[in-house]
């Protein structure tokens, strides 16, 4: 279970402080499915990395299972079960994707595993095991490998930092597929920042952060009806501010 009270984020602007996340609380039960989503830049990304350990908070308690980690690294939050999918996932000339997919693990796999893993992905498995992770794939590729990483490593909690950003529609479509059957599973907690519809549709809460607050948060049943009308063509949320 993780556990956010009253956590804050600032950073200096000249003579002042600018506060990108502002007392911010909430609780995620295990096993649950939750979506951020809101306007850009109101702080969603920025509370995903407050949450890895890569910014620590200006003010506040971050709890995973009961452990205080507000000052614990990346690492050793990691250790404790906790993975971070980033927007723009990093490439790696000379590691193939088996190379890869053992190291997330943290021990050799077999071509059957990692041939599982990828087919959960929506990749072809034989066509990609013992390709490079470097610029021969595309945006989309790279993604669905990442998010067969962190399945590897079966986490307790794994974070999305909008994993549709930059990509075509079809690795859209095949993204959304990967998500939906990792809700299924029920056996982690995912935090997925997304704008997109669909990606909604799968969780069991949405929170709507704007100004670096939560203005709204609830059920799927409860917050996602209040949303129709406030997608774009591409079905991306679309609002500048929160729920009226």
């Amino acid at each position: 279970m993780l556990t956010l009270k009253n956590v804050s984020f600032q950073v200096n602007n000249g003579d002042s402080d600018l506060g990108i996340v502002n007392d911010v609380s909430f609780t995620l039960e295990d096993g649950k499915f939750l979506v951020i989503t809101g306007p850009n830049g109101g702080g969603k990304s920025t509370l995903a990395r407050l949450i890895m350990g890569i910014e620590k908070p200006t003010s506040g308690q971050i709890l995973f299972n009961g452990q205080d980690i507000t000052d614990l690294s990346i690492t050793q939050r990691a250790k404790l079960g906790i993975g971070y999918a980033f927007q723009q996932p990093p490439r790696f000339k000379g590691m193939t994707v088996k190379d890869l997919l053992s190291l997330a693990a943290g021990k050799e796999l077999d071509e059957c595993t990692c041939c599982s893993l990828l087919s959960k992905v929506g990749l072809c498995s034989k066509d990609y095991i013992d390709r490079a992770v470097d610029n021969s794939l595309s945006g989309g590729e790279v993604k669905r490998i990442e998010i067969a990483t962190l399945m590897a490593r079966n986490l307790k909690l794994a974070i999305y930092d909008e994993p549709e950003a930059g990509i075509d529609l079809w690795s859209f479509s095949m993204l959304v597929n990967s998500f939906r059957s990792i809700s299924h599973q029920h056996n982690e907690s995912v935090i997925l920042i997304s704008h997109q519809e669909r990606i909604m549709q799968l969780a069991d809460e949405i929170i709507i952060v704007a100004d670096g607050k939560i203005t709204e948060r609830g059920s799927k049943e409860e917050i996602f009806p209040k949303l129709l009308g406030e997608f774009d063509s591409d079905c991306r949320f679309k609002r500048v501010g929160g729920i009226a």
